[in-house]
């Protein structure tokens, strides 16, 4: 059987000689010195012959267990003999185990680098505490480094903005189409960092962009050669919002003519009561009820019936769990004005006196003076059913414009 030696354990294949290991309060202290062969200089890559010192690296490890490893390693610093390169000395960097300029091993990096790309900055960093790794946010996002960009662009180059902050800072992504790869990151997407990154980089022969026209304008003084195409999502997303927005213009006449093919209404929709008057609101609750209920029975979401229908969430639970006569009879009595009835009267007469300077804020300083503590928006609403011109609103006064808007039976009386 082996004998396995406390180098294999800890730094198996590299030549590394361990002097000694100490345990303190949970860390391990591991003493150890570079015994591999004279390393390279970095420039001219000549073996060096000669040592000139040595130092000491302090070096964060992969944890043994529940405890941290902290290697203190002694490496050497070596002449450059060759007479034409300009380095004198250079330290050696131990393989598999230092990098330059860099305090943790190699074997730690590759873990930090792997947490670093699947969680990110402060979602790795608490990952990291978890599991006994030494990385904090600044250390996890300087391990990400951005892919090379290649000479030429891809033969089919995708053009694409994305948002950085939503609706303040966007940035430009380009992929190579045929590959499914990111090629390179913009910072912006104006017309001159596109262009400049097409200037610098030739060759592209078909390229599927976003309908911005600060990309087109690009593409026409950089590369006016290449063919320009849509790409199908932003076609099919254009589409889809122009029929969707021309339907909504026309949605009483599509009504209008659904009725008339005597449909069957859906299971589990009540018709409402023939005695409701037919006013505006009453109408969109009703027509509201029947198509989040249509699209709940067809199996819909109540999130994603609130995207389609571009309602609140809690709408559309309030119209899923409250029967439709509730919901028509809160319809009818909408904003009641008790507040100011005992004030009609007055309001009535000085009405008929002003005429057309009849003016809500005047009404309002004079019932303020007669103890009305409403709101100014409440009088000017209520005098914007009896405009000058009209006939006395009569003494039960007339309806609040919220429950019998213009066109509406009731709003004549005013």
């Amino acid at each position: 059987m082996a004998i396995r030696t406390i180098e294999d354990v800890l730094f198996p294949g590299i030549g590394v000689r361990v002097g000694n290991v100490n345990e303190s309060s949970g860390t391990l202290l591991v003493e150890a010195e570079a015994v591999g062969k004279p390393g390279r200089c970095p420039d001219c890559r000549s073996s060096a012959g000669r040592v000139h010192s040595t130092y000491q690296r302090t070096l964060d490890e992969r944890p043994l267990g529940p405890r941290q490893v902290i290697v203190r390693l002694r490496v050497r610093r070596f002449f450059c003999d060759r007479q034409s390169c300009t380095r004198r000395t250079f330290a050696e960097q131990v393989a598999g185990l230092t990098e330059r300029c860099r305090r943790v091993s190699v074997g730690l990096k590759n873990r930090l680098h792997a947490v670093a790309a699947e969680l990110g900055g402060r979602p790795g960093a608490r990952l990291c505490r978890k599991v006994q790794l030494k990385g904090g946010r600044t250390l996890l996002l300087g391990l990400l480094q951005a892919p090379p960009v290649p000479a030429r662009a891809p033969w089919v180059l995708g053009v694409d903005d994305f948002a950085l902050r939503r609706r303040t800072r966007y940035a430009t992504v380009l992929v190579d189409v045929e590959a499914s790869r990111v090629v390179d990151v913009l910072p912006d997407r104006t017309t001159e960092t596109l262009a400049d990154w097409l200037t610098r980089h030739p060759g592209p022969e078909v390229i599927c962009r976003d309908r911005v026209t600060a990309y087109s304008k690009a593409i026409q003084q950089a590369a006016p050669a290449a063919m320009e195409i849509a790409d199908r999502w932003h076609l099919l997303q254009k589409l889809s919002n122009a029929l969707e927005k021309t339907c909504h213009q026309h949605r009483t006449c599509l009504r209008k003519y659904a009725e008339q093919e005597a449909r069957p209404a859906p299971a589990g929709i009540e018709l409402p009561q023939q005695d409701i008057p037919r006013t505006a609101l009453v109408e969109r609750t009703r027509h509201r009820y029947e198509d989040i209920h249509r699209l709940l029975q067809e199996g819909w979401k109540v999130s994603a019936t609130a995207r389609h229908l571009d309602l609140d969430r809690r709408t559309v639970d309030k119209y899923k769990n409250t029967p439709l006569d509730d919901l028509l009879a809160s319809a009818t009595n909408r904003r009641p004005n008790t507040e100011l009835a005992a004030f009609k009267p007055y309001l009535h007469e000085r009405f008929a006196q002003l005429g057309a300077q009849a003016e809500g804020e005047r009404l309002f300083r004079e019932l303020r003076e007669r103890g009305y503590s409403g709101h100014v928006r409440t009088v000017q609403r209520y005098l914007a059913a009896c405009p000058p011109g009209r006939p006395k609103c009569p003494t039960p006064p007339c309806p609040a414009p919220a429950r019998s808007p213009p066109g509406s039976p009731g709003h004549e009386n005013c």
